[in-house]
């Protein structure tokens, strides 16, 4: 007898509509393997991540003062307006600097907005000047929920923004098959979310770039950006799944997130940290846990890197196959966060920081 399973949509009931753009779901799909979305408030209209990091060339404290810094800001404010969460993560890039961030979350703009002034955080972020041999710089995301999607493999342990859920779905139809991000999101319901393409770049706007290592730069928004957070937790695995992980998973991984960071040009990608998540109050300590952090120019390079290219192919299929072999018991905690927004729902802000940091690379 066939199997039979309740599925719920991706897209939480208030936010569905009459679709202009056709869902890419396979009639009658079955997942192989069950994923969850978090469900937020119906009240809920948008969230805030942010992105906020120090940058050091050459040696330096890990977790150091610089750190110690930003970590003092997310816990200021009052009960409303401080992060509901933050995640401290740290990676070494492809020029070898060292960067350290904070990534708070809240539950609205507004709350953002009350931290910024109650924390001290905009008084000290305008006294900054750009420095030799450290940088600083502010990432801010401020997706409405019909932007933002969420999958999990796990229905209990959150991650991100997860933390303001209200709750967690059931499991979902959409994911798995090629189209399945798109249909995750609501707003492209109606909406191609076409984006504005950022390379390839001209030798006149690579000249006009100059250097951004002793500057303070700003760069504007752009439409229709996509952004994914994409994570993985092998802390609660068992010994022989934690070495398939590591022998067959983890390097098709990591070649992957090092395609995105070094080439990513020929795909869209603008930037791409692949960041050990950190031990918020132990120096250096690197927990069980990574994600890659991405930018793409818009949404249709993420999903044709995603379904044509050799290094996220060797990922999808590396890992269906470790499904496989665990005959889908699979302990590995995976979750991803995508968003795609607005110009003036993004802000951008560098001190002192090398040219390929962030979106500094579209420049």
């Amino acid at each position: 007898m066939a199997e039979t399973r309740i599925l719920e949509h991706a897209i939480p009931r208030h936010l569905q509509t009459e679709r202009t753009i056709p869902a890419k779901t396979p009639e009658n799909f079955m997942p192989p393997f069950p994923a969850y979305t978090c469900r937020f408030p119906e009240t809920a209209k948008d969230l805030v991540m942010a992105v906020i990091g120090v940058q050091h060339e050459g040696d330096v404290e890990l977790q150091g003062p610089d750190y110690e810094k930003l970590v003092s800001f997310v816990g200021k404010g009052t009960e409303q307006s401080r992060p509901k969460y933050w995640e401290a993560a740290a990676v070494t890039d492809d020029r070898g600097f060292r960067n350290e961030v904070v990534i708070p979350y809240w539950q609205n703009k507004a709350d953002f907005e009350q931290w910024k002034s109650d924390s001290g955080f905009d008084q000290w972020w305008a006294s900054l000047t750009a420095e030799p041999n450290r940088g600083w710089f502010v990432e801010v995301f401020l997706p409405t929920l019909d932007r933002f999607e969420t999958v999990f493999s796990d229905n209990v342990v959150p991650e991100g923004a997860a933390y303001m859920r209200s709750s967690m779905s059931g499991e979902m139809q959409q994911h798995v098959y090629w189209g399945s991000m798109r249909d995750r999101l609501a707003a492209a319901q109606t909406d191609h979310l076409a984006g504005e393409r950022a390379f390839p770049k001209s030798a006149t706007e690579r000249a006009e770039k100059g250097d951004t290592k002793g500057k303070r730069v700003r760069v504007s928004g752009r439409q229709n950006l996509a952004i994914i957070r994409s994570g993985q937790d092998w802390s609660n695995t068992t010994p022989h799944e934690r070495k398939l992980y590591f022998e067959t998973m983890h390097p098709v991984l990591t070649k992957g997130m090092m395609f995105l960071r070094d080439e990513g040009e020929e795909v869209g990608c603008i930037s791409n940290r692949f960041m050990d998540c950190m031990h918020k109050t132990s120096p250096g300590q690197i927990t069980e846990r990574t994600f890659g952090l991405a930018y793409f120019d818009e949404l249709s390079n993420l999903e044709k890197w995603s379904k044509q290219h050799k290094t996220h192919l060797d990922i999808f299929g590396r890992f269906l196959q470790y499904a496989k072999e665990l005959e889908n018991n699979v302990s590995l905690r995976l979750f991803h966060e995508v968003m795609v927004v607005k110009p003036e729902q993004q802000f951008f802000e560098y001190i002192g920081c090398h040219d390929t940091t962030g979106m500094l690379a579209s420049l």
